[in-house]
């Protein structure tokens, strides 16, 4: 398929991202039910406070390319769950570390309280902590092969970590106030956002038995996605509401935060979003065959780049 299909194979593609995302949702939330602690005996609220923002909804975007990813290289679904939970439980431990007051200082997320503003600071803190412990428990206890889980477990910390999320955050950070940068904006946006989008992926892909070269295609392709996810999240930080996003629009500008759009403008960013999904599409080529879950990566992708929240 080329860049530039006829419009109705856009609006197909988009429908089957929305359908999958459904498909994965209720697999993922399935599991997540299953793998959250109901209670915790001495540690009072604490179990309330994971499932709350764990439970808060979100697109599972994350999970759902890593069960694609899995389907692409011919696995099945239960091989590549517990590390697409996994991933899930570190993406929303993240959130609630993102919106504290010492961080982002935000009030909604996924179109409820935060967790902070639920629960009190502490208890947000803590619960991001757990929810980051229990996401390698379940990738560790329930992925069958040790080998793989070993290295699922490694590929998950080295993208969540200082070298990933987290470090991509401190730069973030830092980078306040200052003129945007065309090579500082790709080096924070590759840890902090793409890192753990191209773990997904990849993770995925290994969980279902890829080859090296699969998992360089894979990889690949999570990077491009990872960034054009993240472009388009600074885009809808001016152009969404509070009610699609489900969080408070503007504070990029506001904090002086470097953005795509601060250095591009929206049309800018957007056309800088749209190369990345081709690059991502391109990446494809290197799975080989036609399984379905590589045609669900293309749909993700097609759906990344032109949501509305």
């Amino acid at each position: 398929m080329g860049h530039n299909d006829p419009g109705q194979d856009d609006t197909t593609r988009q429908g089957q991202a929305v359908a999958f995302l459904a498909e994965a949702r209720v697999i993922v939330d399935g599991a997540l039910e299953h793998w959250l602690p109901d209670d915790l005996d001495g540690a009072p609220g604490l179990a309330e406070a994971m499932r709350y923002s764990v439970q808060a909804g979100g697109k599972r975007l994350r999970p759902a390319l890593a069960l694609a990813a899995c389907r692409a290289v011919g696995g099945e679904d239960a091989a590549a769950l517990p590390f697409a939970c996994a991933v899930e439980l570190i993406h929303t431990y993240s959130l609630i570390h993102d919106d504290l007051p010492a961080m982002d200082d935000d009030d909604l997320r996924r179109g409820r309280p935060t967790s902070h503003k639920m629960f009190g600071e502490a208890m947000a803190i803590l619960a991001g902590d757990a929810l980051h412990t229990l996401a390698f428990d379940v990738l560790l206890t329930h992925t069958d092969d040790d080998a793989i889980a070993a290295a699922l477990g490694r590929e998950l910390a080295t993208a969540s970590g200082s070298m990933g999320m987290v470090g991509g955050q401190v730069d973030d950070l830092a980078g306040g106030g200052i003129a945007p940068d065309a090579d500082r904006l790709q080096r924070i946006h590759e840890r902090k956002t793409a890192a753990l989008i191209r773990a997904s992926v990849r993770g995925g892909g290994r969980a279902g038995g890829a080859s090296e070269a699969q998992l360089d295609a894979l990889g690949a392709y999570g990077a491009a996605m990872g960034l054009a996810f993240q472009i388009t999240d600074d885009i809808l930080d001016v152009t969404g509401t509070a009610e699609t996003l489900g969080k408070t629009p503007g504070k990029d500008e506001r904090e002086q935060k470097m953005t795509y759009v601060a250095l591009e403008g929206v049309d800018g960013a957007q056309a800088r979003a749209d190369r990345e999904i081709l690059r991502a599409r391109e990446a494809l080529a290197g799975l080989g065959g036609q399984l379905p879950g590589r045609e669900l990566l293309v749909a993700l992708a097609e759906f990344v780049a032109h949501r509305d929240r």
